[in-house]
C-alpha cells in the first residue's frame, strides 16, 4: 500500500457502494414485483440495504445484521435507511419477493456494463481468449448447503438439505450472464436448455458431463452454437473417420455416430492423456466442431474451471452460508444479494485497475465500510499489480503437455 492517505469522502463506503445502484431502478422494480406495497416502516431500500451489508460485512446472523446497523442508524438516516429490527428482517426475507432482488441484480449488471463497456468485454487476455473471438461461456452448478429447517422444500439425499445454482459464466468479463436458484434435487442436464438458451450463434459453451443431453446438443448444433464437454463412461458409438494424427498425447481424433436413443447422430471425439494433479490419466471430450485442433478442443474444457474459481471466490468470500432465513424465497435473497455485491465489487475493482485478489478487494471493502474514505482512491492507494484485475487462487488446472498457458 502506498503511504499516501486516501483522499476523503462525504459519504461512507457503503453509501458508495449502493450509489451504483440507480435509486429509480430500485423503486421501478419494487412496484413490478410487488414488494413496494408490502413495504410499511421498513422500506424497500432499507431491506436491500440490509442484505448487502448482510453481505459486505459477513455478518453470521439476523441479529449481528440488525444489532450492526442499529449501532449504525445515524448514519443510515442521511441516505434516507432505516435500521430494521430482527423480526422485521426476517420476516421481509420470507414474505417479499425475491423476484425483487433477482430482477435488480441483472438490471444493475447490464447498467454497469453499458456504462463501462470495457467492463463488459472484460480481459482480452493472451492465448485461448484472444485466440477465439467470440463470446465463450461456462456452465456448471454449485451445492448450497442448508439446515435440517429447509427439509420441507430442499430435501437433498438423506437428512440434508441443499439448493442449487445454475450459472452461466461469461470467460472473458468473468461475469455471470445467466442463473438459476433452485433446489439442488434435480439432475443438472434438466437445466441445461434453460441455462443455454440465449446463447448467440457462433458463440461458444463449455459444460461438464453431468449437463450432456444430446438432444439439447443437437439444438445448440442446429442454432450454430458451437460446444465442447466431456464424454460419458457410458456413450456409445461406432467411429466413422479419424480426423488429425501426429499430436503427441493425443489418443484418438475421430468422428463417431452414435448408437441407441440418438442414432445416428454424430459428434467429433478426442481422447487425450491429460496430467491432472500431477497423475496422467485419459479424457475423453466431444464437440461439434470439426476445424479445431485437438489442442483447441482440450484448452477450451481446460478454460471451463474457471467456473469453479468463480464459484470458490464468491463462496470464500461472501456470505453463502448460515443463511438469515430458511424459506426458499429467503434463501434467494441471500444468493443474489450475493452475486450483486460480487458485481458491485468487480465494478469498482475495473474503475480502480486493481491487481490483486477478489478476497483482499472484498477485505479492504469490508474494514472501510463505514469509513468516509473515497473507495476508489483507496483501492488505487494499493497499488496495480501488472494487468488488470486478475483471478488468483484459481484451482489446478489441467493441460495436455506442451499445451500449458504461457506464463505472464
Amino acid at each position: 500500500m502506498n503511504n499516501k492517505t486516501p483522499a476523503r469522502s462525504n459519504v461512507v463506503v457503503q453509501k458508495q457502494i449502493l450509489n451504483l445502484i440507480p435509486r429509480g431502478m430500485i423503486n421501478r422494480h419494487a412496484l413490478e414485483t410487488g414488494v413496494e406495497g408490502r413495504a410499511r416502516t421498513f422500506s424497500v431500500l432499507s431491506h436491500l440495504t440490509a442484505m448487502l451489508f448482510a453481505q459486505l460485512s459477513h455478518a453470521i446472523g439476523l441479529n449481528d445484521v440488525c444489532d450492526w446497523l442499529r449501532l449504525k442508524s445515524a448514519a443510515l438516516s442521511r441516505f434516507g435507511v432505516t435500521a430494521p429490527a430482527r423480526n422485521t428482517l426476517s420476516n421481509a426475507n420470507k414474505e417479499r419477493s425475491a423476484d425483487f432482488i433477482e430482477k435488480l441484480f441483472w438490471f444493475v449488471l447490464g447498467h454497469l456494463q453499458h456504462s463501462s463497456p470495457d467492463f463488459a468485454t472484460g480481459r482480452k487476455g493472451k492465448g485461448l481468449l484472444r485466440r477465439f473471438k467470440v463470446r465463450i461461456h461456462a456452465v456448471d452448478s454449485t451445492t448450497i448447503q442448508l439446515v435440517a429447517n429447509c427439509m420441507d422444500w430442499a430435501k437433498h439425499r438423506r437428512r440434508k438439505a441443499a439448493a442449487k445454482m445454475h450459472l452461466r459464466l461469461d470467460l472473458h468479463s468473468f461475469l455471470p450472464s445467466f442463473a438459476i436458484v433452485d433446489t439442488a434435487g434435480q439432475h443438472d442436464n434438466k437445466r441445461a436448455r434453460e441455462v443455454c438458451a440465449s446463447i448467440a450463434p457462433g458463440e461458444i459453451v463449455v459444460f461438464d458431463k453431468a449437463y450432456v443431453d444430446f438432444a439439447h446438443l443437437a439444438d445448440l448444433d442446429a442454432r450454430g452454437v458451437q460446444w465442447v464437454t466431456r464424454a460419458k463412461d457410458t456413450m456409445k458409438y461406432h467411429a466413422k473417420r479419424n480426423l488429425t494424427t501426429g499430436h503427441e498425447y493425443v489418443i484418438k481424433d475421430q468422428i463417431v455416430v452414435l448408437k441407441g436413443k440418438h442414432k445416428g447422430m454424430q459428434v467429433r471425439r478426442v481422447e487425450a492423456w491429460v496430467e491432472v494433479d500431477e497423475k496422467w490419466q485419459v479424457m475423453v471430450f466431444i464437440t461439434n466442431n470439426l476445424a479445431w485442433s485437438p489442442r483447441s478442443v482440450c484448452d477450451l474444457y481446460r478454460r471451463r474451471w474457471d467456473i469453479e474459481v468463480f464459484f470458490k471466490q464468491v463462496k470464500q468470500s461472501l456470505k453463502l452460508s448460515g443463511f438469515l432465513g430458511h424459506s426458499a424465497n429467503a434463501v434467494r435473497w441471500q444468493v443474489y444479494a450475493a452475486l450483486l455485491v460480487y458485481v458491485l465489487l468487480r465494478f469498482f475493482a475495473h474503475l480502480s485497475a486493481w491487481g490483486h485478489s477478489f478476497t483482499r478487494l472484498f477485505a479492504v471493502t469490508r474494514s472501510a465500510l463505514w469509513e468516509r474514505l473515497d473507495l476508489l482512491a483507496l483501492l488505487k492507494s494499493y497499488g496495480t499489480a501488472s494487468g488488470h484485475f486478475k483471478v488468483i487462487g484459481a484451482l489446478n488446472d489441467a493441460w495436455l503437455p506442451g499445451f500449458a498457458p504461457a506464463k505472464t
